[in-house]
C-alpha cells in the first residue's frame, strides 16, 4: 500500500525550505539595513532590487517552467538554480564585508541572487507530488513551511552575534558579518535534498526548441488560465501576496523608522513572529485538508485585512509587538494554503508552468507594492512616521482587492 506521505522525501523537502531560509531572513534583515541605514541608500533603490529580479524572472522563467513540464523532471533544474543562487548571495556578502564602497555592485548581485532564489521554486514546489498524495498536500505543504520558519529562526539566532559585533570573521564588523555564514549554511543544508530526494519521474527525451517556447509562452499561459479557478487565483494572489511580501521585505526598516529600536530588539521581535509562523504552518495545512483549501484561504486573507491597519495605528512598541506575534499565525499559513490550493486546481501536465506563474505573480507584484511603498514613504509627511504608517494601511487595500477576486473562485 502506497503511504499517504513519503516520510523521507518530506524530511528532505522541508530541510531544503529550512536551508534557503538562512539567506532569506539574513539578507532581507541585515543587507537591507546595511544598504539603507549604513550606506545611506534610499528605500526606493532597495525596493528596485526586487523590480530588477522580477524583470529577469519574467523574461526567462516561464520558458523554463514549460520546458520542465515537457522533460518531466525537476531535480536537475533545482540543483543548477540553487548553485547559482549560492554564488550570487556569496558575492553580495563578500562585497558588503570586504568592499563596502562597491555597494552599487552589491545591488546588482543581490538582484541576481533574489532572481535565482525565486527560480529555485519553479522546480521545488511541484516536487510536493513526490511527498504526499493529493488529500495530504495541505499538511505536507504545512510541514514544508514549518521547515521554512524554523530555518528563519535559526538564521536569526546564528546572525545575532555576528551582527552585534560579538563575532567578527570577515572584513568590517557590523550588519555585513552574517551574510557570508548564512550563504554557507544555505548550501550545507540544501545538499541532502539535492543529492538524496527521490523524484518519481523519468526524464523525457522530447526535443526542445527555445525559440518555439518563447513563441508559445502567451498561448500556454492563456490555456493555463482557462483551467477552472486558475486565472482568478493568480489575480487574487497577485494583490494579496503583493501586500504580504512588500510588508515583510520592509519590516526591519519600518520598525527602525517608526520605533527607533536597535537590531537586537528587531531580531527578538522577528523570532517571536517566526515562532508563531512555525506553529501556524502545519496547523493551517491540517485545517485546510479538513475544511477545504478555499475556506482556509479566506481565513488567511481576513486575518491580514485586520492586522495591517492595527500595525499602522500601534503607538507603543509593546502593542505593535503583540500584533506582530499574533500576525505570525496568518503569516505561517499563507504559502501553506496557496501552494496546496494551486496544486489542487492545476492540470497535472502544466504543473511546472503553474508554479512558475505562481512565483511570477509574486514578482510582478513587486512592480506595484514596493513602488507604492517607496513613493508613500518618500512623499508623504514624515512627522510621527506618518509616511510609514500610511504605507502599512496601503497594504491592507491590496489584501482587500485580493479578497474581491478570491470570492469568485469556484467552490
Amino acid at each position: 500500500m502506497t503511504p499517504k506521505i513519503n516520510l523521507k522525501n518530506l524530511v528532505l523537502w522541508a530541510l531544503y525550505d529550512f536551508a534557503n531560509s538562512f539567506v532569506l531572513i539574513t539578507f532581507f534583515l541585515y543587507y537591507s539595513q546595511w544598504l539603507v541605514v549604513d550606506r545611506g541608500v534610499s528605500d526606493f533603490w532597495f525596493n528596485m532590487t526586487f523590480v530588477g529580479s522580477s524583470l529577469l524572472f519574467l523574461l526567462t522563467v516561464p520558458i523554463a517552467g514549460s520546458i520542465a513540464d515537457k522533460i518531466k523532471v525537476n531535480l536537475p533544474g533545482l540543483r543548477i538554480t540553487t548553485a547559482l543562487s549560492v554564488l550570487f548571495f556569496g558575492a553580495t556578502g563578500i562585497i558588503a564585508a570586504f568592499f563596502p564602497e562597491l555597494y552599487v555592485i552589491s545591488i546588482i548581485t543581490f538582484s541576481f541572487a533574489t532572481y535565482l532564489y525565486l527560480f529555485c521554486f519553479t522546480y521545488y514546489n511541484p516536487l510536493l507530488h513526490d511527498v504526499a498524495i493529493p488529500e495530504k498536500h495541505g499538511l505536507a505543504s504545512g510541514w514544508g513551511q514549518f521547515g521554512n520558519w524554523i530555518g528563519e529562526i535559526s538564521g536569526l539566532l546564528v546572525a545575532l552575534p555576528f551582527a552585534a559585533g560579538t563575532i567578527t570573521l570577515f572584513g568590517i564588523s557590523g550588519r555585513a558579518q552574517p551574510l557570508i555564514p548564512a550563504t554557507i549554511l544555505f548550501l550545507l543544508f540544501a545538499l541532502p535534498m539535492l543529492l538524496f530526494f527521490k523524484e518519481n519521474a523519468t526524464r523525457s527525451t522530447t526535443l526542445i526548441s527555445i525559440k518555439a517556447e518563447y513563441k508559445n509562452v502567451i498561448r500556454s499561459f492563456w490555456e493555463l488560465c482557462k483551467s477552472p479557478g486558475v486565472g482568478l487565483f493568480f489575480l487574487s494572489y497577485f494583490f494579496f501576496n503583493d501586500a504580504v511580501t512588500t510588508a515583510s521585505n520592509n519590516f526591519p526598516i519600518y520598525v527602525d523608522q517608526v520605533f527607533g529600536v536597535g537590531d537586537n530588539i528587531k531580531s527578538y521581535l522577528l523570532i517571536g513572529i517566526l515562532i508563531t509562523s512555525a506553529i501556524g504552518a502545519p496547523i493551517s495545512g491540517w485545517i485546510a485538508d479538513k475544511i477545504g483549501l478555499r475556506k482556509a484561504l479566506f481565513w488567511v486573507l481576513g486575518g491580514f485585512l485586520v492586522v495591517f491597519p492595527l500595525m499602522a495605528i500601534a503607538k507603543s512598541l509593546a502593542f505593535f509587538a503583540f500584533i506582530c506575534v499574533v500576525m505570525g499565525l496568518w503569516f505561517g499559513s499563507v504559502w501553506t494554503v496557496t501552494r496546496a490550493y494551486l496544486m489542487k486546481i492545476t492540470p497535472p501536465s502544466m504543473m511546472n508552468q503553474s508554479f512558475t506563474y505562481y512565483t511570477l505573480m509574486e514578482r510582478l507584484a513587486t512592480f506595484v507594492g514596493p513602488i507604492s511603498w517607496g513613493l508613500i514613504v518618500t512623499f508623504l509627511p514624515r512627522v510621527n512616521a506618518f509616511n510609514y504608517r500610511a504605507a502599512a494601511v496601503a497594504m491592507a487595500v491590496f489584501v482587500f482587492i485580493g479578497i474581491l477576486f478570491a470570492k469568485r473562485l469556484p467552490k
